[in-house]
């Protein structure tokens, strides 16, 4: 019997509570977390602001290949799900 795991379903939610991070240490523990991911998974990032900075440099390491959905945007309570994206070559 094989067993395969689908890495794409609504389970792959892994949460990442970036408040509970020191500061000089968060983004680094970010980008760690995302290089973790498979296709298809996500990450979904709690912190107390929008992090702007944050998502520029996402958006130049990864480009089109993660997904970024605001979940929850207001002051002191930020939610984004990142999602690792197929990318075809």
């Amino acid at each position: 019997m094989t067993h395969t795991c689908n890495h794409s379903t609504p389970e792959a939610i892994y949460p990442f509570d970036a408040r509970g991070v020191a500061k000089r240490f968060r983004h680094a523990a970010i980008f760690g977390a995302l290089d973790s991911l498979t296709p298809g998974e996500t990450m979904r990032f709690v912190n107390d602001h929008d992090p702007l900075p944050l998502l520029h440099q996402l958006h130049a390491r990864y480009g089109d290949g993660l997904g970024i959905a605001y979940l929850q945007r207001e002051p002191g309570a930020i939610v984004i799900d990142f999602t690792r994206q197929s990318i075809a070559p």
